[in-house]
């Protein structure tokens, strides 16, 4: 009996000390999936961030290509209309 007791308290000591391993390993991976996590939001913010700065550039350009068209046509009929 006392050598079953004996046992026991060996395989209870190597079970925890098999479970104290898998938890640090755990918090490891659990540590390194929230960085990832952070990693990842950080991304997202900064490409939405290009994107909205993209399309306002592109909106801009369109604008002032638009402008630049006006102008150049005012100019055109306005020196046709002097040499005429």
């Amino acid at each position: 009996e006392e050598e079953e007791k004996q046992r026991l308290q060996n395989e209870v000591r190597q079970l925890t000390e098999k479970l104290a391993r898998v938890n640090e390993n755990l918090a490891r991976k659990i540590a390194s999936r929230n960085e990832f996590d952070r990693t990842i939001a950080e991304t997202e913010a900064a490409y939405l961030k290009i994107l909205e700065s993209s399309q306002t550039l592109l909106s801009v350009l369109k604008r002032e290509a638009g402008n630049l068209t006006k102008a150049t046509a005012s100019d055109q009929k306005s020196s046709g209309g002097k040499d005429s």
